[in-house]
């Protein structure tokens, strides 16, 4: 009896409910292999090891740190599509350094779009280098060397030849790109369509946008060297022949057609949209066209007449990192400033609906982040705020709204357009000695049809004087304690020691404000509230006062 006591004791209590395998369906992989054919080819069935060493440069990435022997600990930032071969190249890159002593980090969870190098990450264990595979957006970094592997995916060249063919007439003019691992098999698409297709027109990596301090590995562009672009469109160059003549505008105007190969992410497809005539996507996993639908243009202007008559704006900063960014805040900041609106600053790595749903009182977001990936776009509508690019903030707030039809997402470019604005609405101003005779007029929102009040609550401000609680009003001792220091704006806001606040007067229009707050005006609202009293202990299935009871019983 004692022994079976003994092993009775050893076996743990149940606590919960018993949980089979069905209720963990939805948290199990449907396979324990990830689909790497379509871009390792079919070597990788036999020698995966050999297939990821090949596709991502590994030879050269051993070659460029053994160059640097003060690159002592070595980030990897995988997005995530290419994050289940993070293990394994690991692996490999240590076995090239087993006589060194060389430190790696897989970083997996970029705190921003994968595209960029995610610098912050890597400054948590102090790296000395980041090593950054897959599509690539080329922007600036600020401290640290990158050294970018794009990857080699196989692409079956005939079949996307065929497919071409199947879409475009002979004298089309058609512009071939792809994204940064993609981009090697542009120069031999181009030479297998050019002679039937005249006015034809390829894209490659823009290398002058390389930091000093960045180099790219496994990508051999010396052929497209000799050519002379004929013009420049984000982080590409277009090459063609002697024979086609230079781009002065954009390709839309030239009437040009884009051919993608690979599924861009919606912030650079939409440029992408408003730079050509039309855009077809050759999906190299399914071998597919696609033709849309895309990011619609009609949406941003529609957010651009919310953002005129918007009083509050969130400025939304994912990354400090991009070349102008701070500039641009700066610059956003005083042109939100000159149109009397108020503005409230956040960074924040990763957006996301319940992030923003936190912060009511803002009207908008204007949204700094990388072009190619960094800006939300809101295609579902998931967001409750809208949200709006720096460029489309400026037109909105030009006296005039005039939609010019591109999509900029150059921070360089949104600076010049805001300098002129304020320099113009400086002029204005002192043309009409600094007096706005309107400046009580209200705003129509084209959107709702409505005149709105709201949209300049910096307006009047110099106006406004405090006034001193009055302790021998006629208002109740919560309502006087509660607006001593306040006073409501005529336009939405509540002035708090010299300042608006949109976010008080927010808070002071809605119907529960906090804990107490539905109580207050009642006759027998005690404002000391109750008394702190001991509740219960114990766990659920046997609580103290359970215990105690039966215990007298």
């Amino acid at each position: 009896m004692s022994e079976s006591g003994a092993g009775d004791a050893t076996v743990a209590p149940v606590l919960s409910t018993v949980a089979d395998d069905d209720v963990f369906v939805l948290q199990k992989y449907e396979t324990l292999e990830k689909e790497r054919l379509f871009y390792l080819g079919p070597r990788c069935k036999d020698d995966l090891s050999g297939s990821i060493d090949e596709y991502y440069a590994l030879d050269e990435i051993a070659q460029q740190l053994k160059r640097h022997a003060d690159w002592r600990k070595i980030t990897l930032q995988f997005p995530d599509s290419l994050v289940h071969d993070s293990s394994l190249v690991t692996q490999l890159l240590q076995d090239k350094f087993r006589d060194d002593d060389r430190q790696f980090w897989v970083v997996a969870d970029t705190a921003y779009s994968a595209c960029c190098v995610d610098e912050v990450a890597s400054e948590h264990v102090s790296a000395d280098v980041v090593v950054h595979f897959g599509d690539a957006c080329l922007n600036a970094v600020q401290t640290l060397p990158v050294v970018y592997s794009f990857g080699r995916p196989q692409l079956d060249l005939s079949h996307v030849v065929n497919r071409f063919k199947e879409q475009y007439e002979k004298d089309d003019k058609v512009c071939l790109m792809a994204n940064a691992p993609y981009t090697r098999h542009i120069r031999a698409l181009y030479d297998e369509l050019k002679s039937e297709y005249p006015n034809l027109i390829y894209a490659q990596i823009n290398k002058n946008l390389l930091e000093h301090n960045c180099t790219i590995v496994g990508h051999n562009s010396e052929a497209d060297a000799q050519r002379e672009p004929i013009f420049s469109l984000g982080n590409r160059v277009l090459l063609a022949d002697d024979a086609v003549e230079p781009i002065s505008s954009k390709p839309m105007d030239a009437g040009y057609h884009l051919f993608y190969i690979n599924i861009p992410q919606d912030p650079h497809l939409l440029f992408l949209t408003t730079q050509f005539q039309s855009v077809k996507l050759y999906d190299p996993k399914n071998a597919d066209i696609s033709q849309g639908p895309f990011p619609s243009l009609m949406k941003r202007y529609k957010y651009m007449h919310i953002a005129r008559t918007a009083g509050c704006i969130g400025i939304l900063v994912n990354t400090l990192s991009l070349r102008n960014t701070k500039e641009t805040i700066n610059a956003l900041i005083e042109l939100i400033r000159s149109n009397d609106k108020k503005h409230y600053l956040f960074v924040v790595g990763k957006p996301n609906v319940a992030k923003l749903a936190n912060f009511e009182p803002v009207d908008i977001w204007c949204v700094l982040g990388c072009g190619q990936g960094g800006i939300i776009l809101d295609q579902y509508n998931e967001f409750y705020k809208p949200i709006i690019t720096p460029y489309e903030l400026t037109l909105a707030l030009n006296e005039e709204v005039t939609w010019t039809g591109n999509w900029v997402v150059d921070f360089k470019q949104v600076l010049n357009d805001i300098g002129k604005q304020i320099e113009q609405s400086d002029t204005n101003a002192d043309s009409n000695g600094g007096v706005d005779s309107d400046e009580d007029k209200p705003e129509f929102d084209l959107v709702t049809g409505k005149s709105v009040s709201t949209s300049r609550p910096l307006r009047q401000l110099r106006h406004l004087e405090l006034e001193a609680a009055d302790g021998s009003s006629n208002n109740d001792s919560s309502t006087s304690s509660s607006q001593g220091l306040t006073q409501r704006s005529t336009n939405g806001g509540v002035i708090i020691k010299g300042t608006v606040s949109t976010s008080a007067g927010y808070l002071q229009n809605r119907a529960w404000s906090g804990l107490g707050s539905d109580f207050q005006g009642q006759e027998d609202f005690d404002e000391d509230g109750a008394t702190v009293e001991e509740g219960r202990s114990g766990i659920a299935s046997k609580y103290e006062s359970d215990l105690q009871k039966a215990k007298r019983s």
